[in-house]
């Protein structure tokens, strides 16, 4: 496709999502833009945010997983599975008992201002940083298949793409992205499941000739149980993906802000439950789309696409989308896939954003209502500026990008989690003003403790538990800050801390 031809196509995509804007973003209220008046469809939003869930990181980066981790990735997403239940069952009926616009004031109420700032600024850190981290992957790769022959340097590719979010966010918020959400992600497995027929036929095998051929299975293994040391072992994976999805969807105001726009507890508890089902049977196709991706370089001498001398596994599928002469059809639901992940994940970080620093920096709620709306805007732009920023700063980053993603979330999420655990787990209270120099020390420790040498811990790989060992560092903390008024005996305690990290573990 000719750069002329891809901008026309990304014209009519935004063009849909403009319009979609202009019928949910008649009533501008602060109200639809956090909550939408609390009257999501609850079966809507679960399809949506499959779309948010996976974004340009799993779109993009996760097929490219395959060179290096087979399908060990599918290991983290039975624990992701397991993850949303806890979500369902645990969090959302506290979050709708507590009727909050931030989940982060669940922490006010639990434990004191301190707390609930320190958390909602490291939801800030993690979510600018995971936004950024896909808005990043999706640019990068239309940077690569077409601006990049316009002339058009990376920052200003990054500066449209954030612009074009914000004009059809700006007004509607959460209300108009559960219906973007819903039509990017129907986008984003439309073109997966048109690659992986077209690559199939490519190849002259049907899907299940694919799956039984020995391509696949040199490529197809999903479980790692022989070598504790390693990063692809089951259990770190597995007990990863479990606390990585309590973490980064049930502890995340983005992924919460949507489930608290369903009508009820319980609408949100299907979308929760039935979303999970899904994000299993389609993380599997985008493993298996991997696979055939390098089963194809292999068999037609595709080389995987280098960028400043670097490997990069992430642009083989818009290498041989587009240009491997596998049709025009691929080529244009890819880049229709593309520019739908980019959008789904994008478009509802930059509202939770919003929302975030509004609601629990600024209290939008306690000021006077002439001043709401002007003031949402105002930070609505400013965190776009942000982001624009770090995706920039990202493009010096080395590695796999979804790797990254996860190492990162590893250690900003670790004190959300503990923080969550603590006041859900126990009764006691603590010196709230000490709550943000716990979790700096618990981040702080928990990177020392990936940094110890072979002499320690020998050959041994940290991989997605450090989250669980950040989580359980802050909780001791926290333990230890516990007021005392309501502190037990030393024996009691230690009761404690030895039943809440079974739990915890």
């Amino acid at each position: 496709m000719s750069p002329t031809s891809i901008l026309l196509l990304i014209a009519a995509y935004f063009g849909v999502l403009v319009l979609i804007s202009y019928f949910t973003g008649k009533e501008d209220t602060n109200a639809a833009f956090f909550k939408a008046n609390k009257s999501a469809p609850w079966y809507l939003v679960a399809f949506g945010m499959i779309g948010a869930s996976l974004s340009g990181v799993t779109f993009i980066s996760v097929p490219g997983l395959i060179g290096g981790q087979e399908f060990a990735y599918m290991q983290g997403v039975l624990g992701f599975f397991v993850g949303y239940f806890v979500i369902a069952f645990v969090l959302l009926p506290l979050y709708y008992r507590l009727n909050i616009t931030s989940i982060y004031q669940y922490l006010e109420q639990r434990f004191g201002i301190v707390s609930y700032k320190t958390g909602a600024f490291f939801f800030l850190l993690s979510r600018v940083t995971g936004a950024s981290f896909r808005l990043f992957l999706v640019a990068l790769a239309m940077q690569y298949i077409v601006f990049e022959q316009m002339g058009v340097p990376f920052w200003l590719t990054v500066v449209i793409s954030i612009l074009l979010i914000w004009i059809y966010t700006f007004k509607g918020g959460i209300k108009t992205i559960i219906w973007t959400d819903t039509l990017q992600t129907l986008a984003m497995l439309t073109a997966v499941g048109l690659a992986i027929f077209l690559i199939n036929q490519k190849l002259d095998w049907s899907y299940i000739e694919f799956l039984n051929s020995e391509s696949f299975a040199e490529k197809g293994q999903i479980f790692f149980f022989d070598d504790v040391n390693s990063k692809e072992y089951f259990w770190k994976y597995f007990l990863g993906g479990i606390f990585i999805t309590i973490a980064m969807t049930g502890l995340d105001q983005d992924m919460m802000q949507k489930n608290l726009t369903c009508k009820s507890e319980k609408d949100a508890k299907k979308n929760m439950i039935s979303m999970s089902v899904l994000l299993v049977i389609v993380n599997f196709a985008f493993l298996s789309l991997g696979a055939l991706l390098f089963i194809y370089s292999e068999q037609f001498g595709v080389d995987i696409p280098l960028v400043d001398g670097r490997v990069r596994t992430d642009l083989l599928f818009p290498e041989i989308a587009m240009n491997q002469g596998l049709g025009k059809p691929l080529a244009v639901i890819f880049i229709i896939g593309l520019i739908a992940a980019a959008y789904s994940s994008a478009d509802s970080a930059l509202t939770s954003l919003t929302t975030s620093f509004s609601v629990d920096f600024l209290n939008i709620e306690k000021r006077p209502k002439a001043e709401q709306k002007p003031l949402r805007k105002k930070v609505h732009v400013g965190v776009s500026v942000v982001l624009v920023i770090v995706v920039i700063i990202f493009n010096y980053l080395d590695g796999n990008v979804v790797s990254n993603l996860f190492k990162f979330a590893t250690f900003t999420y670790g004190p959300l989690l503990g923080l969550f655990a603590f006041g859900i787990l126990t009764k006691l209270h603590i010196k709230d003003k000490y709550a943000w120099i716990i979790a700096l020390l618990s981040i702080g420790i928990s990177f020392a403790i990936t940094l110890l040498p072979e002499s320690v811990i020998g050959k041994y790989q940290f991989h997605w538990e450090i989250l669980i060992i950040n989580g359980f560092i802050t909780f001791v903390g926290l333990l230890l800050i516990s007021t005392k008024t309501n502190m037990k005996s030393k024996k009691e305690i230690l009761e404690i801390l030895k039943d809440d990290s079974k739990k915890i573990a």
